[in-house]
């Protein structure tokens, strides 16, 4: 693909407050890292999202009360009728504050002080966090691992339906730390397990914009009327235009009976009402940022795809597990033949990295690392190179 975009400048971001590289030193214990952790990119926002911020603030001095506007919904609606085949009513979606801040919120209303709520481990960290912060019981329903890649285990997830009676299941969709996109029929075997145990299902759909050529994203409400009346999707345009910083996210329920009390009680609390750059941003992202990401997802596959290679050819001990969705890539370190400490301070220490730890997504994540692709291609080089030094070390 010919980029008419800039992903192989690198950008600064140290001094800015991004937590990327500004608290390298509070996470890792060392500020002189190469930052390839939390989960933005390191590429310049496009630009159609800069203008229209930057038109806004000097067309207009004002920067008060702003109601939501038409074209910020219509965005949204039409985004995901033309990139995901989601069609969605207007009385069916609103503002959420982040996708993290969304899940307290539906937890806390859908749930109560030790209900179960379930998860499928190795997953994305602050779902345990919030669970258990909140009073309620994680109950763990850990993928499995299947000729080198992760599958649901539908098995145990019966099991944990019929005897732990949970109210609520957490599905990654796409999967974070792995980037599983969920197949339909996988999907339709959960959501028919849901409604007949009456699960509520929190779709946390963040990363469906950026699934990789190839591998198409199916929303969780579309693939049956099971699906349709156990879900909440929760999306948003921060991962997939880089403006994670800027907090607008949706939330999509497409049952009555769980959209109204829940999108009432949102809106008696003041909730659910997004500020005016948030709007202005998101309406940018979706009406005029297509292009843009598509040459993202083919820069990123080219990272992922070097990625792989060099591992597969340098470092054989450290099998990349390839993702159908996002810029985060499983490490599997174990063939390294140390322990999951020893592994850690490989990357650290020896290697100057700050990857996420996988042991953070749970027991299963030991010896393994999720790696942040979405920086520039003489970045990653350099970080494999630095990581094959180390690890020549070992011998």
């Amino acid at each position: 693909m010919k980029y008419t975009y800039d992903f192989d400048s690198v950008i600064d971001r140290r001094g800015t407050g991004a937590i990327k590289c500004d608290c390298l030193n509070e996470f890792f214990g060392n500020n002189d890292l190469l930052p390839l952790w939390i989960a933005d990119m390191d590429f310049a926002c496009c630009h159609h999202i800069t203008d229209a911020i930057v038109k806004r603030m000097e067309s207009h001095p004002i920067y008060g009360y702003t109601a939501p506007f038409d074209g910020f919904w219509q965005s949204i609606i039409d985004w995901q009728r033309e990139r995901n085949g989601f069609e969605i009513a207007r009385d069916e979606i609103c503002f959420i504050p982040g996708i993290v801040t969304g899940f307290g919120l539906a937890l806390n209303f859908f749930t109560r002080p030790g209900d179960k709520v379930v998860i499928q481990e190795p997953v994305y960290h602050p779902f345990r966090r919030l669970i258990e912060g909140n009073g309620r019981v994680v109950v763990n329903n850990a993928l499995l691992e299947v000729n080198d890649f992760y599958e649901m285990d539908f098995v145990n997830l019966e099991q944990i339906f019929t005897n732990d009676k949970p109210r609520m299941m957490v599905l990654c969709n796409p999967h974070n730390p792995i980037g599983i996109a969920w197949e339909p029929a996988v999907l339709r075997r959960l959501a028919a397990l849901a409604r007949k145990h009456n699960v509520i299902v929190f779709s946390d759909e963040i990363h469906g914009d950026l699934v990789l050529p190839g591998y198409p994203h199916h929303t969780f409400a579309t693939v049956s009327d099971d699906a349709a009346a156990v879900a909440l999707t929760f999306g948003a345009p921060s991962k997939t235009f880089n403006i994670a910083g800027i907090k607008s996210s949706w939330c999509v329920v497409k049952n009555p009976e769980l959209r109204e009390p829940f999108f009432n009680w949102l809106d008696a609390n003041e909730l659910d009402s997004p500020n005016f750059v948030s709007m202005i941003a998101t309406e940018a992202a979706y009406r005029h940022g297509g292009e843009w990401l598509d040459q993202c997802l083919d820069y990123i596959e080219g990272n992922i795809d070097y990625v792989k290679d060099f591992c597969d050819t340098h470092i054989p001990g450290i099998k990349v597990v390839k993702p159908h969705a996002s810029f985060l890539v499983w490490l599997d370190c174990r063939g390294l033949g140390i322990c999951h400490e020893s592994t850690i301070d490989l990357f650290v220490k020896k290697a100057g990295l700050a990857l996420n730890d996988g042991s953070m997504f749970g027991e299963a994540g030991k010896c393994h690392l999720r790696l942040n692709v979405a920086s520039p291609r003489s970045v990653i080089e350099e970080a494999m190179c630095r990581l094959k030094d180390a690890v020549e070390t070992l011998k």
